[in-house]
């Protein structure tokens, strides 16, 4: 579901930004190395985060596969340009 992804993308994307803030922010002051691994961990979400936004969910319409349903697949063919209005 669409909702369900772009829920998981937001909260990835907010937690690689809390990451950068609080290691640069508070966790530097005491240790830099620490610091510096948070910031790597944040480096690896936004591509993950990606990755699942993108995710085709069993629901999905995948292109050029028919979903079943004639007026369905005649509305899709239409938004795809294979066929003019009726």
């Amino acid at each position: 579901m669409y909702a369900r992804r772009r829920h998981a993308y937001f909260v990835l994307m907010g937690g690689c930004i809390g990451l950068f803030v609080l290691a640069w922010g508070v966790v530097r002051l005491w240790s830099v190395p620490a610091a510096v691994a948070m910031c790597l961990v944040a480096m690896v979400i936004p591509p993950v985060a990606a990755v699942v936004a993108n995710r085709r969910g069993p629901e999905d319409r995948w292109w050029g596969a028919p979903s079943g349903d004639p007026q369905s697949d005649e509305w899709w063919d239409e938004l795809d340009g294979k066929k003019g209005p009726r």
